[in-house]
């Protein structure tokens, strides 16, 4: 990986896992990302999310028809950055360049406990959906970035 002095990062031609876990591991301590994606005519379109990191990929959750989804099925370039609940982005913070996919339901279970492990309100969501006996939230997808 690179970086340049606007703190793009992005991978060079024959990186290896090792940039890779560099990425992850730089991403592990924020709470909220900047996950821009790209409309067809180019222009980014940032979004904060909650998010966690699993092996090799930084997973989210969102609507199934959100504009972030339609995007990545246009065009699964994104860019991920670390942000407050805003999406502001420090000056000087590196932005990561990765490729997205929709999750699978095992993909998307799998997401859903990350991400409850990870924040309280997502547990306290899900406990509440079980007492009201709801299942899952319908209409949602996980999505998979991989750098």
């Amino acid at each position: 990986m690179r970086c340049s002095s606007i703190g793009r990062v992005t991978s060079t031609p024959g990186s290896d896992a090792p940039d890779t876990s560099n990425a992850l591991d730089a991403l592990r301590r924020g709470k909220y990302v900047s996950v821009t994606t790209y409309r067809r005519s180019g222009e980014g379109v940032p979004t904060p999310v909650w998010y966690a990191v699993s092996d090799r990929e930084l997973v989210f959750w969102t609507g199934a028809g959100t504009g972030k989804v339609k995007r990545i099925g246009n065009d699964a370039r994104v860019q991920v950055a670390v942000c407050d609940v805003r999406g502001r982005i420090a000056p000087g913070a590196a932005a990561y360049d990765g490729t997205a996919r929709v999750l699978d339901d095992a993909g998307k279970a799998a997401t859903r406990r990350l991400l409850a492990r990870k924040y309280l309100m997502v547990r306290l969501t899900d406990v509440a959906r079980k007492l009201a006996g709801r299942s899952a939230r319908p209409g949602q997808v996980a999505v998979a970035v991989t750098f």
